[in-house]
């Protein structure tokens, strides 16, 4: 209570009122001026009237692509619902709970895309379907995202899972868009962070993705190897995420992030619209890359995958087996570190000092970092101005804002024992640059 300030209320009404406008901006500049957001910029500075402009250009609701956008977000909720699963257990919240989950996405997403190809060769669906009411389907997401978000919200305030992990800031604003609790819940069941974290947007991920290499095949009579290199690396990116879901129990997005704006539009709108980036550039623009290069692209976005896996495996593996094990041929070392939470409890974990964390303190994201470019670098042309380059700006600037706010609770979380972990593992990101 009462940490928030004026910057704090600024920033959140910005971030709340900026964001639909950033991923609004990237799909215009698709849509109208041939992929450049400096066109755009320029067209909206210098037009007498803005807003008959902005009207003109922004996508249009239909009621087709809303109704298949219920439907979707129904069919995704059955599935996460019905399913059977591995039984799973989040780390311990601060309020002192380990919330069960029944991971089932792998299946999920394998049924989804089943029913797709079955869709598609039967002729009951066009394949390029979705990129051709994408618009419709953009505006879609974002009403939901809105009402998801005001759901939250007040189901925060008013009704919340776990009082102990609640927690207010003083500011609406900031509660509204950094969110009220950590882990809500509909019934014991049905948790709404880690569905709308997993389902709607990392599902379509691929579907959109194959649907605008449909829709390149369509209008230019070929795919791309650049689009073969997005689909594959998203693909891999995308099952890494469902085959490892007991894994994602344990990261910051459902251990420290609380529901809020943020994730419930993010999820909603930014995941699916943002993440796909390539692939819509992509659909308009192909680029057909030397051989050399397209092997250069493929075996750096696979490289860097296994070590971000490889990275995360090994910290789970050595946390799992509480210190007891063997990694690279040689016994795991880590930092024992208690802590106590809210219920008074003292509880211990593990700082890995071995290995792929002796090399930095963040080693799995410098690997999503060199994978964010390895997804982009492939649309080539004209750099950093394109709508896809921003996916690698904002990992960049998401990552490190991260590792901020990570270090931030580990250090009061863990107190003297984190500063010494840090000169154990000087590095955050890149050893011997940050």
């Amino acid at each position: 209570m009462g940490r928030a300030n004026t910057l704090t209320n600024v920033v959140s009404t910005f971030m709340v009122l900026w964001c639909p406008v950033w991923v609004t901006m990237n799909w215009m500049s698709l849509e109208y001026f041939d992929g450049s957001l400096p066109a755009l910029i320029k067209a909206f500075w210098t037009t007498d009237d803005a807003l008959s402009m902005i009207w003109r250009y922004l996508p249009q609701a239909s009621w087709t692509a809303s109704l298949a956008y219920a439907s979707w977000l129904a069919f995704q909720a059955l599935l996460y619902y019905a399913l059977p699963g591995k039984t799973s257990f989040g780390q311990r919240t601060p309020g002192g709970c380990r919330h069960r989950y029944e991971i089932n996405g792998a299946m999920a997403w394998a049924i989804t895309h089943l029913l797709f190809a079955v869709a598609v060769v039967q002729e009951w669906l066009d394949p390029a379907w979705i990129a051709k009411n994408w618009a419709g389907l953009f505006v879609a997401a974002n009403v939901y995202g809105y009402l998801l978000a005001v759901f939250v919200f007040v189901k925060g305030r008013y009704a919340p899972t776990n009082v102990e992990d609640r927690k207010f800031s003083g500011s609406w604003a900031y509660d509204f868009w950094m969110g009220l609790e950590l882990n809500p819940r509909i019934g014991s069941h049905f948790d709404v962070k880690l569905f709308h974290n997993g389902r709607p947007g990392i599902v379509a991920w691929t579907l959109i993705d194959l649907s605008f290499a449909a829709w390149q095949y369509e209008k230019f009579g070929s795919v791309s190897n650049s689009m073969l290199i997005v689909i594959v690396l998203h693909t891999v990116y995308t099952l890494d995420f469902f085959f490892n879901e007991d894994w994602y129990l344990k990261t910051m997005d459902i251990t420290h992030d609380h529901m809020g704006m943020m994730l419930a539009w993010g999820d909603a709108v930014f995941l699916p619209s943002f993440y796909t980036i390539q692939a819509q550039y992509l659909a308009y623009h192909p680029v057909q890359l030397s051989t050399p290069a397209f092997i250069a692209l493929m075996a750096l976005g696979m490289g860097a995958y296994a070590a971000f896996r490889a990275s995360n495996s090994e910290k789970l593996h050595v946390r799992e087996a509480d210190g007891d094990t063997m990694v690279w041929g040689r016994p795991a070392t880590a930092l024992r570190c208690n802590y106590w939470t809210a219920d008074g409890k003292e509880h211990q974990s593990l700082l890995l000092t071995c290995d792929w964390w002796s090399i930095a303190r963040h080693t799995n994201y410098t690997a999503d970092l060199v994978l964010a470019w390895a997804m982009c670098a492939p649309c080539s042309g004209d750099g950093l101005v394109l709508p896809p380059w921003t996916y690698f700006i904002f990992q960049f600037v998401l990552l490190n804002h991260r590792i901020i706010r990570g270090e931030e609770s580990c250090r009061n979380k863990y107190g003297e024992k984190w500063e010494e972990y840090c000169e154990i593992v000087p590095w955050r990101l890149i050893p011997g640059i940050y």
